[in-house]
């Protein structure tokens, strides 16, 4: 393990050889003009189960690549986050990427010694105007309760083992349980969570397809991960693996 690495950014991905390289580059170029120069940086994709050439891609573009077999995000967060060196790990979807700006606020908050993480406000830059109005609407509302999705999510390492990374048992909305056992972490260590907003982390908004059988996916794959999630204590592991891998096709349908 190379302890002088501060940052590493681990991106989940599964099926993503279409964005991911692209966004490799852009995450590359953030980090080499956002980070100071005596702070070392490295990137982790965490190959998901694809059946595309996504890890190959990501290794040509500079990745360090490793591989989680079962399809579920936390999972994915967590074995990219296993092969992380960095004292802070910043977990980046791959269809997104930030700015140098960003990376510079993100930077001088984990220096700050008074945040042990944060995630970000988004910004859609492609897909239909239906989907950059239904993401970028919920930021003051994300602001307000002081959480964040999944898109971009900074942690310091030592907080992230302390509660043991992202849920096995969730696959959707595991970012909101991560973030409430971290801020519940953060206060026995006198340390807080935060949401930034001057630069927000830029993300796609490719799954606001505007058909009925996208609108249908979209609501009942919401719809049911809400119910998983306030069922969770009561529901049957099982049972809730089973429903997950049914009916949250919003975020795994697998993409050709």
């Amino acid at each position: 393990m190379h302890t002088d690495i501060y940052l590493s950014v681990v991106i989940p991905a599964f099926n993503e050889a279409e964005v991911l390289v692209s966004n490799l580059h852009r995450i590359q170029d953030a980090l080499n003009t956002g980070m100071p120069s005596f702070l070392n940086w490295e990137i982790i994709v965490c190959d998901n189960n694809s059946t595309d050439k996504t890890a190959t891609l990501a290794q040509a573009a500079g990745a360090l690549v490793v591989h989680e077999p079962i399809n579920q995000i936390g999972r994915a967060r967590n074995t990219g986050a296993a092969a992380a060196s960095g004292q802070w790990i910043l977990f980046m979807d791959a269809d997104s990427y930030p700015t140098p700006a960003l990376i510079q606020d993100l930077i001088q908050l984990s220096q700050s010694k008074q945040y042990l993480g944060c995630g970000t406000t988004v910004t859609i830059e492609d897909g239909p105007l239906f989907s950059k109005l239904r993401m970028e609407r919920l930021n003051p509302i994300f602001r307000l309760l002081n959480i964040a999705g999944g898109v971009c999510l900074l942690c310091e390492r030592q907080a992230f083992e302390a509660i043991g990374g992202f849920s096995t048992e969730l696959y959707a909305y595991e970012e909101f349980d991560f973030i409430r056992r971290l801020k519940r972490y953060g206060k026995s260590v006198d340390q807080s969570f935060t949401v930034l907003h001057q630069h927000p982390v830029i993300t796609s908004g490719r799954k606001g397809k505007l058909s009925l059988a996208a609108l249908l996916r979209l609501i009942s794959s919401n719809l049911l991960a809400v119910l998983l999630f306030v069922l969770r204590p009561i529901l049957p592991t099982s049972w809730h693996k089973f429903l997950a891998e049914k009916g949250l096709g919003f975020w795994y349908k697998e993409r050709k």
